[in-house]
């Protein structure tokens, strides 16, 4: 063995910090990007905004609904309990009141009860009528702990046994106490609160209404044949009450109107904000995404730290004016790769904006990344939690990708665009003779669309449309 030098030439990839800031910046959402320059603006005093952030973008729900409106339309035109820790005076402690405050408003504004109404908790609200209820202490208390174990919907979620077990035994409280506590808590609004199923639940909203002959046959439902209603078992079902077809149907109706959900009017509903970085708009018949100016940072360099750095070489700030420089070109690159990649969407779906889901064709991230020239994992990023602002909509990037099914012809269809013929094929569907998964295959290869029975019944399970049985009404 002997020692010996050898020149060897090769190539590696290295991230540099500019390169690693680029691809972390292009992974992040619009609302997570402002999150992350706000850190920048506090940490370097050589980064700034060029104006105030107000007016924010605009901002929609998930769902699509604008929750504050761009300034231009878009076709372009103007505008649970613990008990296990508590003490026995939780239990049986004071009951709090409930008072309303005095109304100066003019009588063209919104009271102050009607602006609270909406964030009004379910707790809240069966507390304000427990406090107007004529009950001694004990009894009060026994039925604010039974609200205290109401779940989001309303319902009892542990067992009157359960909770007698949780109490401590010095309270002497027994089964029949809770009971009796119970039966007060059911008689409060909305109908149905505290029930135990919802069996019960629809029983306890039907005893309030007035006695009818549709009431007592679907009371008489509800309490013992609910399982036979909810599968269609119509036959069975009609024969059990001893019932004709049409009143069988008014009673169906009846039960239909009820709320199976009592206390969720109460639940705060978990809204998901997404920011649109591109609007589409179609101009002069071609359609175009351009990027929504509003969501863009508008980011400089603060002149008199930078003009101060001239004349000191070497300080300390130096790496933080060039630490800006390096943000505000990757903000920058990272909204024009948004801005071509959308545009790209843009130009394959065009049949999408020009007609819906049904005309979406099939889709790869392989497709964009080959047309622009960039990396599919780059592309991959781009679309994820980046939002389209169109006429039809707000969408993800990624929801114009999908996987392709093969045609008569040689072509393929997109599953978007299957699923939405199908959703079209149920919603028009004859309820009493729905339309099986198989007659959907069928259908669907009449149209030249070749998809087997179990794909259909993948993609009906996919849009939450029940199996034929249990779309069949009477």
């Amino acid at each position: 063995m002997k020692q010996t030098l050898q020149l060897k030439l090769s190539q590696h990839l290295a991230l540099t910090p500019q390169l690693q800031q680029s691809i972390r910046l292009l992974q992040l959402s619009t609302l997570e990007l402002n999150q992350e320059i706000d850190n920048f603006l506090q940490d370097n005093p050589l980064l700034e905004r060029e104006d105030d952030p107000v007016p924010e973008a605009p901002v929609y729900s998930a769902s699509g609904d604008a929750l504050q409106a761009p300034t231009e339309s878009l076709d372009g035109t103007a505008p649970e309990p613990n008990f296990g820790d508590a003490s026995p005076a939780d239990w049986l402690g004071e009951g709090g009141g409930a008072s309303s405050p005095r109304d100066d408003r003019n009588d063209d504004e919104p009271s102050y009860a009607e602006i609270q109404a909406a964030a009004t908790s379910l707790r809240d609200h069966l507390g304000a009528q427990l406090a107007m209820m004529p009950l001694t202490e004990r009894d009060r208390s026994l039925v604010r702990l039974l609200i205290e174990a109401l779940d989001d919907d309303g319902y009892l979620a542990q067992s009157l046994e359960e909770l007698v077990e949780l109490l401590p035994a010095e309270l002497e409280v027994g089964l029949d106490d809770l009971q009796i506590a119970l039966k007060h808590l059911q008689n409060f609004d909305p109908p149905g609160i505290g029930a135990r199923s919802a069996s019960e639940c629809l029983a306890l909203q039907l005893a309030n209404q007035a006695e009818s002959k549709t009431r007592d046959l679907a009371l008489k439902i509800v309490r013992n044949h609910l399982d036979q209603l909810a599968a269609r078992d119509y036959v069975r079902l009609r024969k059990a009450v001893a019932c004709s077809e049409d009143e069988l149907r008014d009673a169906q109706a009846l039960i239909r109107s009820l709320n199976p959900r009592p206390g969720a009017q109460y639940s705060p509903a978990e809204t998901r904000y997404v920011v649109a970085d591109v609007i589409v708009r179609k101009v002069r018949g071609q359609w175009t995404a351009s990027l929504n100016g509003e969501a863009m940072p508008k980011l400089r360099i603060n002149r008199l730290y930078a003009d101060i750095l001239q004349g000191q070489r070497g300080s300390g700030l130096a790496s933080q004016l060039q630490e800006a420089k390096w943000l505000i070109k990757n903000v920058q690159q990272r909204f024009e790769t948004i801005q071509r990649v959308s545009q790209a969407i843009v130009d394959r779906q065009r049949q999408f904006f020009e007609h819906g889901e049904v005309a979406m064709r099939p889709l790869t991230l392989r497709e964009i990344a080959d047309q622009l020239g960039l990396h599919e994992s780059t592309i991959s990023r781009v679309t994820t939690q980046k939002y389209m602002a169109t006429p039809r909509g707000v969408y993800e990037l990624k929801y114009f990708f999908g996987s392709h099914v093969a045609t008569e012809a040689g072509g393929a269809a997109s599953s978007t665009a299957i699923r939405a013929l199908i959703k079209q094929l149920v919603g028009a569907e004859d309820g009493k003779k729905p339309l099986s998964d198989a007659q959907l295959a069928e259908i669907l290869g009449q149209q030249g669309i070749v998809v087997a029975r179990r794909t259909v019944a993948k993609y009906r399970e996919a849009l939450n449309i029940p199996p034929v049985n249990l779309r069949k009404s009477i």
